[in-house]
């Protein structure tokens, strides 16, 4: 979740406001595929539609990180954490296998394993603080972004320019001390590997209903506890107004986002991942501007230099982001609550830049972000990714203590407002 509300329109121009932004999301994202398919390839055009799910599901489920790491920290309530528990297990169910056998549908795959070392917990540990002060994740911007949340406009420019520095300084990071890439696949095989992780999921699951039970003698429901119900009220209609107007209960979120995962997998040859489009935007502007940015150790990486010379929508990772944000515009407008305000404090846009610019810089240093090193690395049996949880932890912790400096609340239960 974000920190700012998404209100809750009235009747006739707002309604009308969230038509006409359903209908456009919808019209874009269809021309988009039909103008992807055309002049790119039919798979990434596939890839922008799973983008455009990727949005929807996220918002009509409220599924966030930045949110459920603050209640747990703030709260000691766990309900977001135990979701993202069934997200990893059903996704690693998925993904050990295959990636164990190269191959999924024909098409070679290949999971997202990075060095385990200092750089990681430096950068998960500032990607962390930038969660609470930025007051999202990375698909947390893009989501809260395409569902009508401003500020966020300000943190995700502060993210790309964040995302920029980062990859000119990761040379002398990644110089630092690792493990280098460790797969738990490769070093256990996949069935010791899976069994072991769907342990550790477990373990923390039960850890959270002990913490929860403790502090609060009972645990809350799926609505109060960042579920969209809990935040916007439930809404009279069957299952299918549910579906397609939300709001969805949280494990909904975790089992369609790790389902979506698998397709990208499928479609890509590789998981989801955000932050490396943010690096590139960026990093093409500057280029614009006449910076050699192409002479950069991290641009000088083979793929990484194929990426920097191509057009954006041949970026596999860009089309899916252009997705997230028109899935969640549609998700908005379908849900009635498109409704962009313009008015920010002073301490609030500050903790907009400050928390954008750590969340940029962060997932470069550790190879990702929430999704790419978090959720993606553990699906991959990527060990950075369990390094990367513990440190974006703290960094959370810190960051929870720092935002009442900023004007940020600290809110007891999450609402419906993003990541």
């Amino acid at each position: 979740m974000t920190d700012i509300a998404l209100s809750q329109p009235g009747a006739g121009l707002a309604r009308g406001r969230n038509l006409g932004a359903a209908g456009i999301a919808a019209l874009l994202l269809a021309l988009g595929a039909l103008w992807l398919a055309d002049t790119v390839t039919g798979r990434q055009a596939a890839l922008f539609l799973v983008g455009g799910a990727l949005g929807l599901v996220l918002y009509h489920a409220s599924f966030g990180f930045t949110s459920a790491f603050r209640v747990l920290i703030a709260d000691r309530r766990g309900a977001g954490l135990r979701a993202q528990m069934v997200m990893l297990a059903v996704a690693s169910v998925l993904f050990f296998p295959v990636l164990a056998a190269g191959t999924l549908f024909g098409v070679p795959v290949k999971g997202l394993v990075s060095p385990a070392g200092v750089s990681v917990v430096a950068g998960a540990f500032l990607f962390g603080i930038g969660m609470q002060l930025g007051g999202g994740c990375a698909s947390g911007t893009l989501f809260t972004v395409g569902g009508g949340n401003t500020r966020m406009l300000v943190t995700l420019a502060a993210f790309i320019v964040g995302s920029v520095l980062g990859a000119f300084h990761l040379p002398w990071w990644q110089a630092l001390p690792s493990l280098g890439p460790v797969s738990l696949i490769d070093g256990l095989g996949w069935p010791a590997a899976l069994a072991l992780n769907l342990a550790v999921f477990a373990a923390v699951a039960g850890l959270s209903v002990l913490i929860e039970k403790r502090y609060h003698g009972r645990l809350v429901t799926d609505g109060a506890a960042g579920g969209a119900a809990g935040g916007a009220g439930a809404r009279s209609g069957g299952l299918a107004s549910r579906l397609l107007r939300g709001p969805w209960p949280l494990v909904w979120g975790a089992v369609a986002l790790a389902l979506l995962n698998f397709a990208t997998l499928a479609l890509a040859g590789r998981p989801w991942g955000i932050t490396s489009a943010f690096a590139l935007w960026g990093s093409k502007a500057l280029m614009a501007t006449g910076v050699d940015v192409a002479s950069w150790p991290f641009w000088q990486a083979p793929a990484n230099a194929k990426a920097l010379q191509a057009g954006v929508l041949e970026d596999v990772t860009s089309v899916m982001d252009f997705g997230i944000i028109l899935g969640a515009l549609l998700a908005a407008g379908l849900a009635g609550r498109f409704a962009p305000g313009w008015r920010l404090p002073l301490r609030s846009l500050a903790a907009a830049i400050v928390g954008g610019l750590l969340l940029g810089y962060g997932s470069r240093l550790a190879f990702g972000c929430n999704i790419g090193a978090y959720f993606s690395g553990i699906a991959s049996g990527s060990l950075h990714g369990w390094v990367w949880i513990v440190a974006a932890l703290a960094g959370n912790w810190i960051g929870t203590g720092l935002r009442p400096a900023f004007g940020l609340a600290v809110e007891r239960t999450p609402r419906l407002t993003g990541c």
